[in-house]
């Protein structure tokens, strides 16, 4: 019950697929839904690992190899990417049916069917003392997704994407924009983008 209750309790989360490599070039893949904006200037992006009571394969291969990918998750492939939580003994890529997909000579996989993917490089490693989680911020090189997502200003529109989102451990969401509005001045009231 609290596992649950405090996994859930902070929202929705962005979710996606991790590709990295070992000493071997044997490739992995991971769901990961602890990863956070660190910033646009240069850019930054975190991920939360848990302990390593048992193996943790995605951060060994991160801190061996210092790349990975991140990839956004569809629905249509939803059920694929859920299942790369299992504790495969050799690579999710061909275990749970997702394509590699190499891209600008960058040495981690990136997962083919996904709409936008992140090529990252190692930054930083912080160890959370409090709970004996790893953080790892990753400086992101490549960014592959189509222009018909991105708009003039930069901003990416996620749901053309299809991307998905989650809350908790295991539940998946697909979302609805509300509203956009204007960077917050306190002389200006926000108006909608």
């Amino acid at each position: 019950f609290r596992t649950n209750l405090i996994n859930s309790i902070t929202g929705f989360k962005s979710v996606s697929l991790v590709g990295t490599f070992n000493n071997n070039r044997e490739t992995n893949l991971a769901i990961i839904s602890q990863i956070i904006h660190i910033g646009a200037n240069p850019p930054l992006i975190g991920l939360l690992f848990r302990p390593n009571v048992v193996v943790r394969h995605t951060l060994e291969n991160i801190l061996a190899s210092e790349c990975f990918t991140i990839n956004h998750i569809k629905r249509d492939f939803l059920k694929q990417a859920h299942h790369t939580s299992a504790r495969w003994s050799e690579s999710e890529f061909t275990t749970c049916g997702l394509a590699e997909e190499y891209l600008d000579d960058f040495s981690a996989p990136y997962v083919k069917e996904s709409s936008i993917k992140l090529g990252c490089t190692l930054a930083e490693t912080m160890d959370v003392k409090s709970n004996g989680t790893h953080f790892i911020i990753g400086a992101i090189e490549h960014l592959h997704a189509p222009d018909t997502f991105i708009g003039s200003d930069g901003f990416v529109d996620l749901e053309a994407a299809g991307t998905v989102t989650c809350s908790g451990l295991d539940s998946y969401h697909q979302t609805k924009k509300i509203a956009r509005y204007t960077y917050a001045k306190p002389e200006y009231e926000p108006k909608e983008v």
